[in-house]
């Protein structure tokens, strides 16, 4: 280890985007809040040597209320991640749940935080985790985020969000080390074909057709 209106005060405090086809934060937050309860489905596709086969792990997101992050592993195998407050706790079938503070894992703490503030259409408390970079148009955006936390930092370079109108597709979460991890969300977890590969997956994160 992945989105209720902005208040109206801040929204009319923003100035206007000038380009009637560009996007900044704010635009791109006031179409990606949505009130609790809401779920999202996802797909993640993995590869490594020790694999013979790309590892296709796919679920939903599930926010039951403000404070309750849930990442339901539903194939290849079942695993449910819940984090609530300061707390995580993974329970997977054939296993006892294991619980654990946040302050261990800066990786869910920052994925609670950032779903939390986009769910919520919250940019303050989005910028104050993060600093904010947008690129792209309206029809197909990027949202980079970069961490101002010293902690998670050494650990996540960014993660970049990327979304077409008001549809989050896919999130790329960059490391410091190691290979990007990313997320298919909504409708490009739908698109992605059965025989999906890493390079596959990349296009389509990134806004190309399913193939």
């Amino acid at each position: 280890m992945a989105l209720c209106a902005l208040l109206p005060c801040w929204a009319a405090a923003q100035p206007a985007a000038t380009d009637a086809a560009g996007v900044d934060s704010a635009w791109i937050l006031q179409r990606l809040a949505r009130p609790a309860p809401v779920r999202t489905s996802f797909l993640e596709v993995r590869e490594s040597a020790m694999l013979d086969a790309p590892l296709r792990v796919s679920g939903e997101y599930v926010r039951p209320d403000g404070q309750t992050l849930v990442r339901e592993v539903r194939a290849p195998y079942r695993e449910t991640t819940t984090i609530r407050g300061t707390e995580a706790t993974i329970a997977r079938e054939g296993r006892s749940p294991r619980r654990f503070q946040l302050s261990r894992a800066p990786e869910l703490q920052a994925l609670q935080a950032s779903f939390g503030a986009l769910l919520d259409g919250d940019h303050d408390a989005l910028a104050r985790h993060y600093a904010l970079r947008t690129g792209g148009a309206r029809e197909r955006w990027t949202l980079t985020m970069t961490p101002k936390d010293a902690t998670l930092a050494r650990r996540v370079r960014d993660i970049v969000l990327h979304g077409r109108g008001a549809e989050l597709r896919c999130i790329e979460t960059v490391p410091a080390e190691g290979a990007v991890q990313r997320t298919l969300l909504a409708g490009a977890a739908r698109d992605a074909a059965p025989d999906l590969d890493a390079a596959a997956l990349e296009r389509l994160c990134r806004g190309a057709a399913a193939e």
